[in-house]
């Protein structure tokens, strides 16, 4: 019997090493796919100038949006601040799914609404997927 509760104890603890890597890889993942586009907007790298101007926004908006995805992607890496990292979550996920909307609207074609919408995926897999401390608290 004590062989079974050690087996379970250990089965446990693979599943939240593995629970810890996919948050991880999908944080770290999702920071990246901000944080990298955000500067590029900052920056105004003309391939972003002109995707964004091909989606109709002026280029003032360029400063603004980059400044808030590479806020949002410091948020979900930055330890505790629970209530932030909902916010920042909530943002990338407006962010990535109005960016589908917007390219389907404009028959962009099947790749550039399907990109927004896995990088949708990887926030939703990193939000879901956060340990306890980077949790709000329930009640």
């Amino acid at each position: 019997m004590s062989l079974s509760l050690t087996n379970g104890a250990g089965a446990m603890q693979r599943m939240q090493r593995v629970q810890s890597a996919g948050y991880w890889l999908a944080t770290i993942a999702a920071s990246a796919l901000f944080f990298v586009p955000g500067v590029a907007l900052l920056a105004q790298v003309p391939h972003f100038v002109d995707d964004m101007a091909h989606l109709g926004f002026p280029t003032y908006f360029l400063g603004i949006l980059g400044a808030w995805k590479m806020c949002g992607a410091a948020a979900i890496l930055a330890p505790g601040l629970p209530r932030l990292k909902e916010w920042a979550y909530a943002g990338m996920t407006f962010d990535a799914t109005s960016a589908a909307i917007a390219r389907f609207a404009l028959a962009d074609g099947f790749v550039k609404i399907l990109l927004p919408l896995a990088i949708a995926a990887i926030v939703l897999a990193s939000w879901s997927l956060r340990p306890p401390a980077r949790r709000l608290a329930r009640g």
